[in-house]
């Protein structure tokens, strides 16, 4: 893939009292010009993404917004919704133009600001009737719960596991200026908050919150023309769920079983590249709840079912460990502005790969990097950056 990341740019993620969602967003795309040496006047295309305009209880304005604030220069933008996956929708496009020839040099940003509380969504968004709403089904808490009961039930993953996985996010999150939780939290302590939905306890679960990513790409044979420290994006890959896999949102299930559409994602991913998940030297992944990550670290290929329990023992995804993963805290220290959370994988990605991460910067110089979202109603966006 000839495309590279030249600038990033990020407005801190929590809560904003009097700040606007568009406002994060310039903020970001601001400091992301900034890091590429160049101003809006070059961009030559843009993509926005965010899910503000498209919930029922949100004033928000779609992503374009930006543009007043930015600079009124004509230049094609595109507003882009997919869920959790909308980032990786973003990055997928904006990729795509680059390799087309049609552009030389664009930025991707994604924001949100989300209420406080759960999300509001309408079940009809998503081709579901309004009962299933109204009868409470219609609750993400609910899924992941359901999920990860299972999936301990058949690979022997025990809770303390679950905690152990909590307590790194938020150890993390405590070394990231940028994250909204920066208080660490003991096992015994997450396991000890309130239940809301059986395994999953109050600290092992995301929130909705606020922030903005941006990033500058170009064409990978003009990197060099904007910094002396490219992240190269080997390949960008997006899948949708198949007939048979267990999503969120699933109203029912057939007997027969499918994968997830991260595992389709991951393995296009690794095609793309060339490379295998024994190649990753850091990776950002969905930790919507602590089971998530436990659950995506097998759907990645970092491991098979089960052996999970052992390696977060071991510490292995420690930000010393052999696979260092969600480096910065994740969804579960930095909170979860939907538009903004994938672009904050790569941000931190590409700060890990430049060696810029600071207190948690991986030993080793690491050189592949990996992202992977998960998004309603089952899709998978993958991403893989290298030095």
């Amino acid at each position: 893939m000839n495309v590279a990341i030249v600038g990033i740019g990020i407005h801190p993620f929590g809560r904003f009292d009097g700040v606007s969602g568009v406002e994060l967003g310039a903020h970001a795309t601001r400091r992301a010009l900034r890091d590429a040496g160049v101003g809006w006047g070059d961009v030559q295309f843009a993509l926005g993404g965010s899910l503000s305009f498209a919930l029922a209880d949100s004033k928000e304005a779609q992503a374009d917004a930006l543009l007043p604030q930015l600079g009124l220069t004509g230049l094609p933008f595109v507003n882009v919704q997919n869920g959790c996956a909308t980032a990786g929708s973003a990055l997928l496009m904006a990729a795509q133009a680059i390799e087309s020839g049609a552009h030389d040099l664009g930025v991707a940003v994604g924001f949100d600001k989300h209420p406080r509380g759960h999300f509001n969504a309408d079940p009809g968004v998503h081709g579901l009737p309004s009962w299933y709403g109204e009868l409470g089904m219609f609750v993400t808490t609910q899924f992941f719960a359901m999920k990860i009961n299972r999936y301990m039930h058949d690979h022997g993953i025990s809770r303390q596991t679950l905690a152990r996985v909590a307590a790194k996010a938020y150890r993390n999150g405590a070394l990231n200026p940028n994250a909204w939780r920066r208080k660490p939290f003991t096992e015994d302590e997450i396991l000890a908050s309130r239940m809301l939905n059986y395994p999953l306890t109050q600290y092992m679960f995301c929130s909705p919150d606020e922030g903005a990513v941006a990033v500058v790409l170009c064409r990978a044979d003009h990197a060099h023309r904007y910094t002396d420290r490219p992240v190269y994006l080997r390949s960008v890959s997006l899948r949708t769920r198949r007939f048979g896999s267990f999503e969120v949102f699933s109203p029912w299930l057939p007997l027969e079983g499918a994968p997830s559409p991260t595992v389709d994602a991951s393995r296009a991913a690794y095609e793309q590249a060339g490379i295998g998940p024994e190649d990753v030297d850091v990776a950002q992944i969905q930790d919507s709840e602590a089971g998530a990550e436990i659950m995506h670290m097998a759907e990645n290929g970092f491991c098979e079912d089960g052996e999970q329990e052992a390696m977060i023992a071991a510490g292995e995804t420690e930000i010393g460990g052999r696979l260092p993963l969600n480096t910065d805290g994740g969804l579960i220290a930095n909170g979860e502005p939907i538009g903004a959370s994938g672009m904050r994988q790569v941000h931190e990605t590409v700060l890990q790969l430049r060696g810029d991460a600071g207190e948690r910067q991986v030993p080793g110089d690491p050189r592949v990097g990996y992202t992977q979202v998960y998004g309603a109603p089952g899709v998978g966006a993958v991403t893989i950056l290298t030095t």
